[in-house]
């Protein structure tokens, strides 16, 4: 059991019957009064985030959230369909609100980690970086640098990231997962 002020950022909690990712917190004493926690915490399951203050009394448990390794096998109507890593025949599905936006870095076949509550998976982590081949790039017009050098290419799980202007079709690039951002040009073609 974590105490009122135990309940920081990052953690895992049991509130209401259902896992919470505390997303903020801030201990303070409003004048005379006792402390209070006020934390910002993320259902894991449906998404939805509330606000609840903690008080000097309250305790929270701590969520047990089990991580395993699956293979990615692809992408269906808002569904995105996983399999165990070495059992392809034991199936299963993760919402696409779920899921957010770290579905679109991730290729057929690759292995993630997903994390589950009560046997009932939520959400998956991917690596901080990832190669991506780059399958579209408008070319580059000499001089046009009014945009800040940069321009909008399409990957090949069809997310659209902005990139140098010297990125062409064909070349692998990684990108940052957790902001979505273009790092660097692993190779060209």
């Amino acid at each position: 059991m974590l105490d009122y002020n135990e309940i920081t950022v990052r953690k895992y909690i049991v509130f209401e019957g259902e896992p919470y990712e505390v997303l903020s917190s801030h201990v303070f004493r409003k004048q005379m009064r006792k402390p209070v926690n006020a934390t910002k915490l993320k259902n894991l399951i449906s998404g939805r985030v509330v606000e609840h203050s903690f008080s000097a009394q309250d305790k929270a448990a701590e969520a047990e959230i089990d991580t395993r390794k699956v293979k990615f096998l692809y992408e269906n109507r808002g569904e995105w369909m996983f399999c165990e890593e070495n059992d392809p025949s034991k199936r299963f599905n993760i919402k696409a609100e779920l899921l957010g936006d770290t579905g679109k870095f991730m290729k057929p076949n690759s292995l993630v980690e997903v994390l589950s509550f009560d046997e009932k998976p939520f959400s998956v982590n991917l690596p901080v970086k990832v190669e991506l081949k780059v399958t579209d790039a408008p070319h580059a017009v000499k001089g046009d640098t009014a945009k800040g050098g940069n321009k909008v290419i399409t990957l090949e799980t069809g997310a659209t990231i902005t990139a140098p202007m010297f990125v062409a079709e064909g070349d692998v690039v990684r990108v940052n997962t957790e902001t979505g951002e273009y790092v660097e040009r692993v190779s060209n073609k």
